[in-house]
């Protein structure tokens, strides 16, 4: 099924906006060493997160199967950010946006999905929290055929995504420089990003580490259930994904909230990278690896949002130092970036148009 002409002029300017962002090398010194680490910079997407590029790839994959049509109410369970991107891809596109989320998130993420139009149910601990938003979104949605749930930690389009654009971005990116990636680490959330961009990279060099990482304080994955409480929003939300394997993943990596603050802090004050929490924990998680595969190793990770949604929150906080903690010891020096070099990398194209393999 084709996507409504009308709308495909839409798609295609929006398509423009999102993916294809900048590859950073942090230089930075640690311990006496000089070290590289890469971050793709997802903050420059459409509204600033990685999300914007599952939920246009959603968006238009679900139009292509005719599971929604014009007008009809997009639905979706989230920690922020992906409801941040439906919001404003909907109301670009013309649906009404309903976003049913943990009311302990950011207020900057309750007040930029309402700026775009959206409708906000926020959900208490006592409602069941992140389940429990997953749980009324599923029960709003049931028997209506004017609602369309994307189901972002069950839609094997999310990992999709990322496969046929996060992934190949990366890949084209260190080949242009003439490197060769050894390891990708990623915090998970829906698992998306590290499932996506996993794949592509192992089709390519098969000997690849992929690293998922989560929060010390809560460690949903190594458990398998929720345990704790942490200060990372968008990442380990009381369950493990159901696109998450990790079966196909290496060691589960965690990382304390309080050096991925003070390591987003850093950042910010030393390079003037904006970034959120949850990118300080990549970077530590990354940094950690690169000390296990030696200090030339080429490690990417990803900077998933902007710290603009976190100024409210624990950002800021005047965080103890640790003897555990890595972030303190890092003096980051400066900033290289390798601009877009994959010029077939769209998130509104199918896999049969670019010549890869669904990651399914």
């Amino acid at each position: 099924m084709l996507i409504d002409k009308s709308l495909e002029p839409r798609f295609r300017a929006l398509s423009r906006l999102v993916g294809n962002t900048p590859l950073l090398g942090v230089h930075i010194e640690y311990r006496g060493d000089r070290r590289v680490i890469y971050a793709k910079c997802e903050q420059l997407n459409f509204t600033g997160s990685i999300k914007d590029r599952i939920a246009l790839y959603m968006l238009r994959k679900a139009y292509s199967r005719g599971e929604i049509h014009p007008g009809d109410t997009i639905v979706e369970a989230t920690s922020g950010n992906t409801g941040i991107s439906f919001a404003a891809l909907g109301s670009a596109l013309g649906h009404p946006v309903k976003i049913f989320m943990p009311d302990w998130m950011s207020r900057e993420r309750m007040d930029l999905i309402r700026s775009y139009g959206a409708e906000i149910i926020t959900v208490s601990s006592e409602q069941g929290g992140f389940l429990g938003s997953i749980r009324m979104a599923e029960k709003f949605a049931a028997g209506r055929d004017d609602v369309f749930l994307p189901r972002q930690f069950s839609n094997d389009d999310n990992a999709e995504a990322h496969g046929l654009t996060t992934g190949p971005e990366i890949w084209s990116q260190l080949e242009a420089s003439g490197l060769r990636p050894d390891a990708f680490v990623a915090a998970v959330g829906t698992g998306g990003t590290a499932m996506g961009v996993g794949r592509y990279l192992r089709s390519r060099h098969p000997k690849v580490r992929v690293y998922p990482v989560e929060p010390a304080e809560s460690p949903t994955l190594s458990t398998g259930h929720k345990v704790g409480k942490h200060r990372i929003q968008g990442v380990s939300d009381e369950f493990i994904p159901p696109i998450l394997d990790l079966t196909v993943m290496n060691t589960v990596l965690a990382v304390p909230d309080g050096d991925a603050i003070i390591m987003a802090q850093r950042l910010a004050s030393h390079l003037g990278l904006g970034v959120g929490i949850s990118s300080g924990c990549n970077f530590l998680a990354a940094l950690r690896v690169q000390e296990q595969l030696g200090p030339d190793s080429v490690v990417v990770t990803v900077f998933a949002d902007d710290n603009k949604k976190y100024l409210s929150s624990a950002l800021l906080s005047k965080e103890p130092d640790r003897t555990d903690y890595l972030a303190p010891h890092i003096e980051p020096v400066e900033l290289s970036a390798i601009g877009p070099v994959c010029s077939f990398c769209e998130p509104v194209r199918s896999a049969e148009t670019v010549g890869l393999e669904p990651t399914t």
